[in-house]
């Protein structure tokens, strides 16, 4: 059994509502508050939510964590 992490970052659009929906609908449990600051380079603001999840497997770098 492991335990993943994930931060999910976008800008401040409704795209990063959608990511966080979908990753709660895929079974992630947010973790911790979420994140607002600002993206001097591309002059926006971003948006972060960190998001954690039990797999029954053992955890591999390898993984591709937005398909668990």
């Amino acid at each position: 059994m492991a335990k993943l992490y994930r931060l999910l970052t976008e800008e401040d659009t409704s795209a990063f509502c959608h990511k966080v929906s979908e990753a709660l609908a895929k079974g992630w449990e947010l973790y911790g508050d979420p994140t607002y600051a600002y993206d001097a380079t591309s002059k926006v603001m971003r948006c972060g939510q960190a998001v954690t999840k039990e797999i029954a497997a053992d955890y591999s770098p390898e993984m591709k964590l937005g398909q668990q």
